[in-house]
C-alpha cells in the first residue's frame, strides 16, 4: 500500500510532464506552420494579383499557357521585373534621360497631375534610394506625455523654413511614430534632436515589436537559449511551489 502511494505522485508528475511536452510540441508546430502558411498565402495572392493585371497586356504567343495545358503562375510578375529593369537601364542612358526629362516637363504643366507625380516621386526616391537614410534608424521619444516612451522611425532633418519658424536653435528631426498593430499608420512630427534617443535596434525588429504590441522582442534582447526540458521542469517547479 505504501509503495502504491509513493508511486502515485511520480505517475502524476510524469503525466503532467507528458501533457506539458505535448502542449509545447503543438505550439512549436503551430509557430512553425503558421508563418509559413500565411507567407505562402500572401505570396500566392500577390503573384496572382500581378498576373491578373499584367497578363492581358502580354501577347498570347508569349504566354506559356498557349503551348501548355495548365497555367504557370508568376509570368506576369517576371514580366514586371524585366520591364522595370529595362526601364531603369534606358533611364540611365542619355537618350532615356532626355525622354524622361521631356515627360516630366509635360507633367509639370498639368496642375493636378503635377502634385501627385511630384509627391509620389519624392516618396519613392526617399524610400528606395541606395544612399538614403530615412526610416533606417529607430529611436525613442517621450510620447504622448513626459515619462512614457514610444518607438519611432527617424526620418530626415527639418527643412530650413520649418527650422526657422519653430522655437529654439537646436536642429529639428522628423520622426514617424507607428501605431499598433498596423505600423503603416501613425503620427509624423518634428522634435529637437536632443529629445530623440537612437537605438541599435533594426527597423525590422522595431516593426515586429510594434505590430505584436511588445510580445515579439528583438533577438538581441534574449539571453541564453533554454531547452524544452528545462522549460518544462521550470513550469513543474513553479506549479509545485504554487500548490504548496
Amino acid at each position: 500500500m505504501r509503495k502504491i502511494l509513493e508511486q502515485t505522485p511520480k505517475k502524476q508528475k510524469v503525466s503532467r510532464l507528458l501533457r506539458l511536452r505535448l502542449h509545447s510540441y503543438f505550439l512549436t508546430g503551430l509557430i512553425i506552420a503558421g508563418p509559413l502558411a500565411i507567407t505562402a498565402y500572401i505570396s500566392w495572392w500577390f503573384v496572382t494579383w500581378v498576373d491578373g493585371w499584367v497578363k492581358p497586356f502580354i501577347p498570347l504567343r508569349y504566354l506559356p499557357e498557349t503551348y501548355l495545358e495548365f497555367d504557370i503562375p508568376g509570368v506576369g510578375l517576371i514580366a514586371v521585373v524585366i520591364g522595370l529593369t529595362v526601364l531603369g537601364f534606358l533611364a540611365a542612358n542619355l537618350l532615356g534621360k532626355s525622354l524622361l526629362g521631356l515627360g516630366e516637363r509635360i507633367l509639370q504643366r498639368m496642375p493636378v497631375v503635377r502634385g501627385i507625380y511630384n509627391g509620389t516621386k519624392q516618396v519613392f526616391e526617399t524610400i528606395f534610394s541606395a544612399d538614403g537614410t530615412s526610416f533606417r534608424t529607430v529611436g525613442l521619444v517621450q510620447f504622448p506625455t513626459k515619462g512614457t516612451w514610444s518607438i519611432v522611425f527617424i526620418s530626415t532633418p527639418a527643412t530650413p523654413e520649418i527650422q526657422k519658424l519653430t522655437p529654439g536653435e537646436e536642429e529639428k528631426i522628423g520622426v514617424f511614430l507607428p501605431c499598433t498593430p498596423n505600423p503603416t499608420t501613425g503620427f509624423f512630427f518634428y522634435l529637437p534632436k536632443s529629445e530623440i534617443i537612437e537605438l541599435q535596434m533594426s527597423v525590422d525588429d522595431a516593426a515586429k515589436l510594434v505590430m505584436s504590441a511588445g510580445v515579439i522582442q528583438p533577438e538581441s534582447l534574449f539571453g541564453k537559449e533554454v531547452s524544452i526540458e528545462q522549460a518544462d521542469q521550470k513550469i513543474l517547479e513553479d506549479q509545485d511551489q504554487a500548490v504548496s
